[in-house]
């Protein structure tokens, strides 16, 4: 929320006024300056104006305080109807540092330069919040007493996000509003302000307010004063009529069209209210109001919705079998006065308006079935597009709109919602496929309302996961529909071995015990069952299980690697130190890194320590604990070859023998006047030694194992120790190479038995002999002056006092953090307080060396900073690529060419893979837990096949989205191959078993599935976008869904690299469902019975005693009122249909027209306040907008149809309808008929009739003109099936 200015409270920010505006302005008015105005979501907070900062200058609270304040607050539980605010995690995570004195890469943190809370990153310009907002990785949740404190102790923020408590859900659980709706408020004005720069009011509810406390909200966000003393009324209004200033031109409103918000104690959630409508406060002059209701028009199709369309029949009544029903009785029965419904109208969706307007006269365009858009909620994408994929499968459609899930409704199952969101979903459907539908979209709010009700999850105005909602939804749908309405306890059957029969019976037996306690239209379509083996690496002992699964999981084989250059430093110094990079599954710890490396380099893992390198110090210790992708792509890591185990496996048990592990610094001695620094000066990289336990009782033993170590990191490595003269007993022979290829005699020999053999020997080289002669000589002088004897140098040891130990305990091992260093060398210790120890060690656990040296000595040996350390060799590394690492970079190469197709998803699922040491199996045979080895089979596959592409991961501090594109087919998804009850069934046949017996069947089937809607996501993580595409069976075409907006689309265009869940459909020859499709059979069946009842029932209506019959030569039937037939139905266009045959001549009853007439047929059929004209009973037309369709009998008007891709005026460009053009002219011809009654004028004019062709072919049948006397009994005759 983004808060006005205003001096009276803290909790508003001070750079976000708006230019106020003088009343001299708009005449009439008197408007507040901006230092009173009051900030609309605070003040329904109940805030108070706090005191100034300076009030309680005059306590001190320290650091410690401060964090135990903070902590015990945070602590608290939530109450509903608190306020919390949000905060910034990088801030409050700095703010803990100042606290604790903590160090990190980017030193250290003083309490003077927090400054106040910053919210920055969270919020875009205006303050609204437009990042993820998860607890502990985004952000930190504060109650108001701690963010008072805050204010107090480091001031005004610019962006306070303050949220109320809230209780979501049955359970009515406290829950932060984390998003909670704001709208669009502007002020009425007489005219337009020109030059005007006042911003348009941003004002926040919350979704538990009543709507008359949003009124008042509204209306005190631009007159306080006006809103205290109610002189004031909200007129809602188009989001197309929004401007970003705030004054409202009263012209605008009058043509735009509004309509008023009415005080009511519902809430905005109850009222799912959208967060694109825009809301104009109107305030009182003069004790008058600037406009009059009747001014304004209503809402127009494009304005937000006055009223909803009643809902479809209660889940107690059976759904019709042809939709909303152009049969005659069912318009009949339409011509009832309607029943009110009292939920259809609200103070947001006020009752519908007598107005009539230019637009409400305009015929309106009927849609395709399925081609409804929904309406976004704000941020409710995610909910429609899945629902646009669900209501696009024919199966599950037929089962709600034929009504079977009423009959099935199991509202008290414990596990379900009460039978409420199957119902929910089944009026959805009703809207979706209603085929008399002149809507271009509609928003589903009811069912979001139901949907948060049982899953507060989903509440509020948050992105989800689309993949959750489908889950959930079908989860819910199957409990609300389980025909299983007492569970039995049934126990899961285990693998106890054997062959392939016995593992089919096993399947059959956990899908058997399976279905004793879920059997719903969920399972018949969406689930099928997947087989899961267990091998044990110890004992080989297999577990086998069977598990039934909604939907498939895959994962993409192309998981993001974790790529990193280790520095690796082996013990032996006579091997380089090298760069080693590495690849790794992004997941994998640094035991995997450890073990790699070993493997890599003939090391044993174990005695391996890897640690993080930053400013001189270890930084942190990567022992098993931590992940690979915690680490930054900058961070450098160090891994060290030690001659013992490195104690970093969470499961190695110290021991009292162990030695000890130091970390050794080096550091510039300390200035002769101390100056205050938080630490020693270090250079140059650590490193780490390694002290056995007699070392450990010795001073010089440990300064020799320090300078061991020293000699890796320097080129006057042999400077670092004692030498002295050998004798010539200690030369060792040295081979010289010499240059070139020599000389060689060959000498072939013949041995006694006659074996040829070629001896090669060299010759010696030709050369001067007086030269070497002389050379000779030379080099006897100088030995003899040298003395042989003394020519090689012996090391004698060490050289002392190269540097100075400093002796430390850290409060970590490996003397990780900084913040361990004192701030003065007070924490030292000497050999000599060591020295007291029984034992006689000198060492503690944790202990540190910090070497100093002087400044010579340093230059001499590693140079200096300037010269970029010209002596030292920790800027020298060698690079080392392993093939294994080579060859996977290939291979990933080719991958990356070749593209990813849903096969390689596939075979990813049902790759064999070794569980983690987190994830143990406990082996029965074993009796303890293994690392054991775990493969995903597919074993039986459903009719509905959802597939989730799992794109998107969640690992501690890292989320990401593989955005990477995976080639699927549209047609001829094959998986016989990969569905192992096929297999198996092949070879049982094969051997000659009965697979009959044992439940296997349509072996030679093969599994073909065909794509019908696709869920897309667009964008990252915490926001983006869900759009859908999906196959309409109706017309057969491919449809893209944008929330409101539906265009035609190809299918190839929803194989996209957006692609998230694919939802297939079986190719079979059988019909889809099992048992479900059994019930709808039946339920068409019954209702095409009821149906045919209604028109016989129809034909055979009583004549009363008194009343005479029609001759086919009566002539005084001479005219007939005017009227439109009806429009033809399934069966009027059946010629075979019995009611479709002409009656006998003399039993033909009179024309229908006249039949109305009849008293007794008005009073049962509710007509007696209809019209009559000439006699006659005026029927409406069904275009008009007084049809009697469901959709206009209270039309929802959130979309103008003329937007619609499906909406074609005339080719003149009028609106004008021709209401023949909805038939073909093949179809339909005109027939003039004269009435005669009696004293009527002997002759009128014909009238045109329109007739259907099963009404033409009647009429050529029965041509002859009927004659109705004075006393002619008035039936019903039609003519032909209605």
């Amino acid at each position: 929320m983004q808060s006005d200015a205003s001096t009276s409270s803290p909790k508003r920010s001070a750079s976000q006024d708006p230019q106020s505006f003088q009343s001299n302005d708009v005449p009439g008015l008197s408007l507040p300056d901006n230092n009173r105005e009051i900030d609309a979501y605070m003040a329904e907070q109940g805030e108070d104006h706090g005191q100034a900062a300076a009030s309680t200058a005059g306590t001190v609270w320290t650091s410690a305080q401060k964090l135990e304040f903070v902590k015990h607050a945070q602590d608290k539980p939530m109450q509903v109807g608190e306020t919390w605010y949000i905060v910034y995690r990088r801030w409050h995570f700095r703010w803990k540092k100042a606290m604790t004195g903590e160090e990190d890469k980017e030193g250290r943190v003083e309490e003077k330069d927090l400054g106040p809370v910053d919210n920055t990153p969270l919020c875009d310009q205006r303050g609204q919040v437009t990042s993820d907002l998860i607890e502990h990785v985004d952000c930190e949740f504060v109650p108001e007493e701690l963010w008072t404190k805050l204010l107090e102790w480091y001031g005004e923020p610019k962006y306070p996000l303050p949220r109320k408590v809230i209780a979501r859900g049955l359970m009515q659980e406290p829950i932060l509003e984390l998003r909670p709706p704001s709208f669009k408020v502007h002020l009425l004005a007489p005219t337009s302000v020109p030059g005007q720069s006042t911003p348009v009011k941003e004002v926040t509810v919350s979704s538990t307010d009543k709507i008359r406390a949003v009124r008042h909200t509204f209306a005190a966000a631009v007159s306080p004063q006006k809103a205290a003393l109610g002189q004031f009324r909200v007129w809602k209004t188009t989001s197309d009529a929004s401007m970003d200033q705030l004054l409202f031109p009263a012209d605008t409103l009058r043509t735009c069209g509004a309509s008023l918000l009415e005080d009511d104690d519902n809430t905005v959630g109850d009222e799912l209210v959208d967060t694109s409508e825009v809301f104009v406060v109107e305030l009182m002059t003069r004790d008058k109001w600037l406009l009059e209701v009747s001014e304004v028009a209503p809402p127009t199709n494009g304005a937000p919705a006055p009223s909803a369309p009643p809902p479809p029949p209660p889940p107690t009544q059976p759904g019709p079998l042809f939709g909303s029903g152009t049969d005659f009785f069912t318009q009949l029965q339409q011509k009832a006065p309607p029943v009110t419904n009292a939920t259809t109208t609200s103070a947001f969706k006020p009752a519908p308006s007598n107005a009539l307007t230019k637009s409400s006269a305009r015929p309106r365009v009927q849609h395709d079935p399925g081609t409804l858009g929904l309406g976004n909620m704000g941020n409710t994408c995610f909910m429609n597009s899945a629902i646009q994929c669900l209501a696009h499968n024919t199966e599950l459609v037929d089962y709600f709109l034929t009504g079977v899930y009423q009959e099935e409704l199991n509202p008290d199952n414990p596990l379900g919602m009460h039978g409420q969101v199957a119902q929910a979903f089944g009026a959805l459907m009703s809207r979706i496929w209603d085929p008399e539908s002149t809507m271009s979209s509609y928003t589903p709010r009811e069912f979001k309302q139901t949907l948060q009700r049982f899953a507060p999850q989903f509440s509020g105005y948050q992105q989800h996961d689309s993949q959750e909602l489908v889950a959930f939804l079908l989860d819910g749908l199957h409990e609300d529909l389980n025909r299983v309405l007492k569970k039995p306890y049934v126990e899961k059957p285990d693998w106890e071995g054997g062959g392939d029969k016995e593992l089919v019976e096993l399947a059959n037996t956990s899908w058997e015990g399976y279905m004793k306690r879920n059997d719903s239209v969920v399972v018949d379509l969406f689930q099928g069952q997947y087989q899961s083996t267990l091998v044990c690496p110890e004992c080989s002992k297999v577990s086998i299980t069977f598990d039934p699964f909604m939907y498939l999981t895959l994962p993409l084989p192309v998981q993001k690697k974790w790529h990193h250059t280790i520095l690796y430093i082996p013990w032996d110094l006579e091997k380089p130190h090298v760069r080693v990079p590495v690849e790794l599954n992004r997941h994998s710890s640094f035991k995997d890194v450890r073990q790699l490396l070993g493997r890599w380099m003939g090391a044993d893992p174990d005695n391996l320590l890897t640690l993080e390198v930053f400013s001189h110090q270890f930084y942190k210790n990567l022992d098993d604990t931590v992940v690979c992708e915690d680490m930054a792509e900058n961070d450098v890591i160090v891994c060290f070859e030690l001659p013992c185990n490195a104690q970093q496996s969470r499961t190695y048990k110290p021991d009292p023998d162990d030695p000890f592990i130091i970390p050794v610094f080096p550091c510039e001695s300390p200035p002769l006047r101390p100056t205050y620094r938080s630490g020693p000066n270090l250079f140059g990289y650590p490193f780490v030694t390694v002290i056995d336990q007699e070392q450990a009782k010795d001073p010089e033993a440990i300064y020799d194992a320090i300078v061991s170590r020293l000699q890796r990191w320097t080129v006057q490595a042999s400077h670092l120790s004692t030498w002295e003269a050998g004798s010539a007993d200690d030369m060792e022979p040295v081979h010289i190479p010499i240059s070139g290829s020599p000389v060689v005699n060959s000498i072939t020999e013949i041995k006694e038995n006659g074996e040829v053999v070629t001896v090669e020997e060299a010759a010696p080289e030709e050369g001067d002999i007086a030269d070497e002669k002389a050379s000779v000589v030379h080099q006897e002088d100088e030995d003899d002056d040298m003395g042989l004897e003394d020519a090689v140098p012996r090391k004698v040891g060490f050289k002392r006092d190269l540097f100075t130990i400093r002796v430390q305990k850290c409060e970590q091992a490996y003397g990780v953090g900084r913040s361990t260093f004192g701030n003065n060398h007070s924490r030292y210790e000497t050999w000599e307080q060591r020295a007291s120890a029984k034992s006689g060690i000198l060492l503690r656990p944790n202990d540190a060396f910090y070497i100093e040296f002087d400044d010579g000595v340093k230059s001499f040996y590693f140079g200096d900073e300037r010269n970029s350390w010209e002596y030292a060799l920790w800027n020298h590394w060698d690079e080392f690529v392993h093939p294994e690492l080579a060859a996977s970079r290939k291979a990933a190469s080719t991958q990356k060419q070749k593209g990813i197709t849903l096969q390689d998803c596939l075979d990813e699922f049902t790759k064999e893979e070794k569980l983690g040491a987190d994830d143990l199996w406990y082996c029965p045979s074993c009796k303890k837990h293994q690392q054991a080895t775990k493969r995903f089979d597919l074993w039986k596959l459903p009719d509905v096949l959802v597939v989730h592409l799992k794109r998107f991961s969640n690992s501690r501090m890292l989320r990401d989205k593989i955005d990477t594109f995976v080639d699927f087919p549209i047609e001829g998804l094959d998986l016989t191959e990969m569905v192992g009850e096929r297999l198996v069934g092949s070879r049982l046949r094969e051997q000659g078993a009965d697979v009959e017996a044992l439940g296997l069947d349509d072996l030679d089937e093969p599994l073909q599935y065909d794509l019908f809607g696709v869920d897309e996501h667009l964008g990252g993580l915490g926001g983006g976008h869900y759009r859908a595409y999906a196959l309409n069976h109706v017309t057969g075409k491919w449809y893209h869904f944008d929330d409101s907006y539906v265009t035609e689309s190809r299918p190839e265009a929803a194989v996209n690299g957006n692609a998230y869940l694919l939802f297939y459909r079986r190719r079979t020859s059988r019909p889809l469902g099992g048992k479900s499709h059994a019930k709808i059979e039946e339920a068409r069946a019954l209702a095409l019975a009821q149906h045919n009842a209604l028109q016989q029932e129809a034909h055979q209506l009583p004549t009363p005693p008194s009343d005479g019959s029609l001759s086919r030569g009566d002539t005084s039937v001479l005219s007939n009122a005017p009227t439109i037939l009806d429009w033809p139905t399934p069966t009027s266009m059946n010629s075979s249909s019995p009611a479709s045959s002409p009656l006998p001549l003399d039993d033909r009853p009179p024309n229908f027209d006249d039949a109305l007439l009849d008293p007794v047929m008005q009073s049962s059929l509710g007509l007696g306040d209809l019209p009559l004209v000439g006699g006659q009973l005026e029927l409406p037309d069904p275009l008009s907008r007084g049809s009697p369709s469901s959709i206009d009998a209270e039309p929802d008007l959130e979309n103008d149809d003329t937007d619609s891709p499906f909406y074609q005026p005339d080719g003149d460009g009028s609106d004008d309808y021709d209401l023949s053009q909805d038939f073909s002219q093949d179809s339909v011809r005109l027939r003039n008929a004269v009435f005669k009654r009696d004293g009527s004028p002997e002759e009128e004019d014909p009238a045109d009739v329109l007739m259907t062709p099963a009404e033409s072919e009647l009429d050529e049948t029965d041509s002859a003109p009927y004659e109705m006397s004075d006393d002619t009994p008035i039936v019903e005759s039609t003519g032909a099936a209605p």
